[in-house]
């Protein structure tokens, strides 16, 4: 599965979620997931149409597209990952 991440530093909610991400990546190894910088990778993040909520979180496997923005609970993330 691929993840892409929109983030910025100085996005609160990106900051609470690191450390559920961290949980997640350990558990879930084999993740291929991408990080871009809302502010200093403007130009692919264009592509995603991202609005002003981050973080934004990009779930891609068989081309099969789910998105989450905001702030999320691990569970609602994990559920998503298990799903696809």
């Amino acid at each position: 599965m691929k993840i892409i991440r929109i983030t910025a530093i100085w996005c609160s909610g990106c900051l609470v979620m690191k450390k559920i991400w961290r949980e997640i990546e350990q558990e879930y190894p084999n993740l291929e997931i991408t990080d871009y910088d809302y502010d200093f990778d403007n130009e692919i993040v264009k592509n995603y149409e991202v609005g002003k909520i981050l973080p934004v979180v990009i779930f891609e496997k068989n081309d099969k597209q789910e998105r989450l923005i905001g702030e999320k609970k691990k569970e609602e993330i994990i559920n998503i990952i298990e799903s696809m």
